[in-house]
């Protein structure tokens, strides 16, 4: 992937080939990634999310699964979205792109998530204990429940990107 953006302009996370999961700090030392002891993995049960997100119980929070496919992944906290690079020629074009997707998005069904703070974005294969050691991202959220909604868009000819979208509730 070819970034023409300045640097440092959003932090992309990407997977070895799984999918992503954001797992609260709280139970970091919970997620087993693909080491789990138990007949099914937590890799295993992220792998079997169906869709574009899902969520599993991981210790006494849930962790988001985003599935369908593996593709970089960022935070856009002045939109409250997760934006997945599915196709697009550059960055700096894709992420220009974002207000008109968001303003088109045919969402899926919404999803209720409770946080209980802030989230680390990862590859799921890996253990949370080992998540800081990886390709991640902190997301800085404040503790409380979340409307979950996700779509797919095409912005432009050759641009594809996943919106999740992370909406606080009062």
């Amino acid at each position: 992937m070819e970034r023409y953006a300045e640097p440092g302009t959003v932090e992309w996370v990407e997977s070895g080939g799984g999918p992503l999961v954001a797992v609260p700090e709280t139970v970091l030392p919970f997620w087993t990634g693909a080491d789990g002891e138990e007949t099914e993995s937590d890799y295993d049960r992220a792998c079997e999310v169906d869709g574009l997100v899902g969520l599993l119980p991981v210790g006494d929070a849930a962790a988001l699964v985003l599935g369908d496919e593996p593709a970089a992944t960022a935070f856009l906290p002045e939109h409250s979205v997760l934006v997945r690079w599915i196709a697009g020629h550059a960055e700096e074009d894709l992420l220009a792109s974002v207000p008109a997707a968001l303003a088109t998005a045919q969402w899926q069904q919404e999803t209720r998530w409770k946080v209980p703070g802030p989230v680390v974005l990862f590859d799921a294969a890996w253990p949370g204990t080992h998540a800081a050691g990886t390709d991640h991202a902190r997301l800085a959220l404040a503790p409380g429940p979340y409307s979950l909604r996700a779509a797919q868009v095409s912005p432009g000819p050759e641009t594809w990107l996943v919106l999740v979208e992370l909406r606080p509730l009062s």
